[in-house]
This record gives structure tokens, C-alpha cells and sequence, in this order.
């Protein structure tokens, strides 16, 4: 390291660029609070308005429509989960792997992918749905993760949601996704080094010992229950990024109690009706769950937990791109972490489209 000048201006991690490690999979953020001075001369759109029917006759996660490949939806009433007609994965391939050298190899890979309508309505997003209709999903998710989970050539079960066109979902019918791996995935594969690291430290998760020092200091957190903690991360990369953890020592999904379950229903329906209410529009996002790898054996180091991704940044239609230096260096943000759940708190919990119609 080169000898550097010494400095006499006090860091202030508000005002000064910095960089920020995220505990979890051990990489780094670029934060540079300064940038959000900067006058915006990009690309500004009005949002319009998303207006969906009941019922589509087009669209093939409606009840009772034909599915490409000649499948037809049963005439469901609640959730409704099937094999994914274009699976990434395939449950019956071979086992084998190549290589010629250490600089080209290759593994055969196989898994299970099926996709979770979670209402028949062909119109409500999860800030909409009656938390009864929640708690079905919660139970789903939960459900498919220990009978898939419990294959014996599965050994991580990755449930998520893309919700909005921008995030790739090529469907507005409110669904989400199961990828099941014979291998754990990259991801998961970091936060799993880390928090395993850390147990054998401390003999404690990393995420309760996290979640514990977020709920001290309290400026990152969003919005809370008795189970349940949603939180913007100290190593956030996207700008509304956040972190749903439960208070209790939890592995799986399937580990949750009932009263636990009823609660994250409501936190789910919380969190995500601040988002829609941040900029007034179907706000997009990647999320998923991480918890223990489903290979048979007990993972104490592991902690329960989703992530939320989404790529809105100034409104409705002004998004973060990954681009230039964020993918040939680091992840890089403007807004700060705190400056973000402070945003994300001031939000009503009752959603735009309410008031509008109480108005």
C-alpha cells in the first residue's frame, strides 16, 4: 500500500464516499452520499396507471386457460403451484461432469422448477391481497420447500418472486418461482460461508447478532412486528433494498409457527404497500428466501431471511442500472441506507389506490 498524505478534514460517512461491507456474503458497496446533490438530467417518465381485469382470457396463469403446451389451469380458487413448462432445471438428467483443464470445467446440473399463482385474480399484487389470502402463500411456500426439499437429489430449494416487467416477469398475474438445485447456488453458497464463519466465532447466527445491533440503533429499521423485522441493510446496493427477518432463531419456512406465519403475512402486506406507496405505481422488484440447505443435515449457523431488490430510484420510471463501473468494479449507491428506510418509514400503510378512492 502506497504512502499516503495525511489528511486533516473528519470522515463523515453522511457527506463522504465510503464503502461498506455486506457481513452476510462478504462483499463490498460504494456508497456516495454527495452524488444525491447533484442536479438529475436523465430519463424522467409520467407512470401510467395499471389498470388489469379480473380475469384475462389470455393470459396462462388465469383458472381454466391453456397453458402453452396444451396444459389447462384447473379452475383454481386460491393458490394455485405446477411444474414450470420451461423449467431451467430438469429433475431426471445425468450426473457427470468435464473438464480438460482447471480452466475449463463443467458439471452436469438437475432440479425442480414450478411456479406459484398466488391468487386466481388475475389483477392483485401481494400490497392488495386479504391477508387471509397471504397467509395461504406463506403456508405454500412453505409446503414446497419441505416436499421438495425432501427429495433426496435436492439439497436447496430457492423460492422467489419478479415482480414487474423491468425485473423480466413475463406475466402480470401475481406469481412466483421455485428453482430447486441438486447444488447450492452461488448466493446462498456465500451467505452460507460467512454465517458459518462467524457461528464458529461467536456460537451465535450472525443475523441475530445483526438484527439485534439494527433494532439498538434503529435508524435503518422500516417497519416491525411482534415476529417480524424489515429492515434496510448497512450494505444495501439497490436503493430501496431490504432485509425480512424474523425475531426468533428460525432455519427454514417450514420451521414458522402458525402465529409466526399470520405475522409475516402481515408484514409482507405492510412492507410491500410502502413500496407501491413510495412512488404510487406497482412497485417492481426482485425478492426471495434464503434459509438452510435441504440436504439432510441440521445448519445451526442459519438464520431465516428475504430479500427485497427493487430498481426504482427516483420515481415511478427512473431506475438503477448495474452498468459501467458496477460491473466492472463494485456495486456502487447514492442514497444512503438511512436516508432510504427514512424514506420508506414516512410511507402511509394504507395503499395509494385506497386513499384515492376514500378521497
Amino acid at each position: 500500500m502506497k504512502k499516503e498524505p495525511k489528511m486533516t478534514l473528519q470522515f463523515d460517512p453522511l457527506e463522504h464516499p465510503h464503502r461498506r461491507r455486506n457481513a452476510l456474503n462478504g462483499d463490498w458497496v460504494l456508497v456516495s452520499p454527495h452524488r444525491t446533490k447533484r442536479p438529475w438530467q436523465g430519463q424522467v417518465e409520467k407512470s401510467t396507471p395499471e389498470m388489469r381485469p379480473p380475469y384475462d382470457p389470455e393470459c396462462y396463469l388465469c383458472p381454466g386457460n391453456m397453458r402453452v403446451g396444451g396444459k389447462r389451469n384447473p379452475q383454481f380458487v386460491s393458490t394455485f403451484v405446477f411444474d414450470n413448462d420451461f423449467a431451467a432445471l430438469l429433475p431426471d438428467g445425468p450426473r457427470g461432469e468435464v473438464g480438460s483443464s482447471a480452466l475449463l470445467q463443467a458439471q452436469a446440473e438437475t432440479g425442480v422448477c414450478r411456479v406459484i399463482c398466488f391468487s386466481p385474480r388475475h389483477d392483485l399484487t401481494l400490497p392488495v391481497m386479504e391477508l387471509g389470502d397471504l397467509r395461504r402463500v406463506v403456508d405454500v411456500w412453505a409446503q414446497q420447500i419441505e416436499e421438495i426439499g425432501a427429495r433426496p437429489d435436492i439439497n436447496y430449494v430457492q423460492i422467489f418472486e419478479n415482480k414487474g416487467a423491468v425485473m423480466g416477469s413475463s406475466n402480470p398475474h401475481p406469481h412466483g418461482q421455485i428453482w430447486s438445485n441438486h447444488t447450492i447456488p452461488v448466493e446462498p453458497a456465500k451467505e452460507d460461508q460467512q454465517q458459518r464463519a462467524y457461528f464458529e466465532r461467536h456460537d451465535r447466527p450472525l443475523l441475530l447478532d445483526y438484527l439485534a445491533q439494527e433494532l439498538e440503533i434503529g435508524e435503518r429499521v422500516v417497519v416491525q412486528n411482534r415476529h417480524w423485522v424489515v429492515l434496510v441493510p448497512y450494505w444495501a446496493v439497490w436503493p430501496f433494498e431490504v432485509l425480512l427477518l424474523p425475531r426468533r432463531h428460525t432455519l427454514s419456512l417450514p420451521d414458522l409457527t402458525s402465529d409466526e406465519r399470520d405475522a409475516l403475512a402481515d408484514i409482507l402486506k405492510r412492507l410491500t404497500t410502502r413500496y407501491d406507496n413510495l412512488f404510487e405505481t406497482s412497485f417492481p422488484y426482485s425478492m426471495g428466501w434464503h434459509g438452510q440447505p435441504t440436504d439432510g443435515q441440521r445448519h445451526p449457523h442459519w438464520q431465516l431471511h428475504a430479500h427485497f431488490y427493487p430498481p426504482l430510484l427516483r420515481s415511478a420510471t427512473v431506475k438503477k442500472f448495474m452498468v459501467g463501473y458496477e460491473m466492472l468494479g463494485m456495486p456502487q449507491r447514492d442514497i444512503t441506507a438511512e436516508q432510504a428506510a427514512d424514506r420508506l418509514r414516512q410511507m402511509s400503510e394504507v395503499h395509494y389506490t385506497e386513499m384515492t378512492e376514500i378521497e
